[in-house]
């Protein structure tokens, strides 16, 4: 099961490193304990609205932004995840499911394209 918190707590957790700032830094200028924030960012809490606003705030990110990295990493769990299904579906009925494939634009830039759309993700 993909659990929407833990991809949250991920993608606020590499912000905050990409910046070389600390739990305790952010905390602070969020005003959120040091010990939620860890929780948050270990998937383990459910931030609310107003409390990933002032984390975003502290980080200096859009919460647009936070969001559309969320969701790049749910479309790609979600298609790891049907990949894992159709592995255990008999192969007789695999053609059926239709097929995704996925090509290196480059190295750093990778195209999804399922059968009816395209969905570009960027590697973080």
């Amino acid at each position: 099961m993909i659990l929407l918190r833990r991809l949250l707590g991920d993608v606020l957790r590499r912000q905050r490193q990409r910046q070389g700032r600390t739990l305790r830094e952010v905390s602070s200028s969020a005003r959120v304990s040091l010990g939620y924030l860890s929780e948050v960012e270990r998937g383990q809490k459910e931030a609310s609205s107003e409390l990933l606003s002032a984390i975003c705030d502290a980080l200096d990110v859009r919460m647009s932004e936070l969001m559309r990295e969320v969701s790049d990493e749910l479309a790609l769990a979600e298609l790891a995840q049907s990949a894992a299904a159709t592995e255990s579906v008999p192969s007789s009925v695999r053609p059926m499911l239709g097929t995704v494939s996925v090509t290196g634009v480059p190295p750093e830039r990778v195209t999804i394209k399922a059968p009816a759309e395209a969905v570009d993700v960027v590697a973080a």
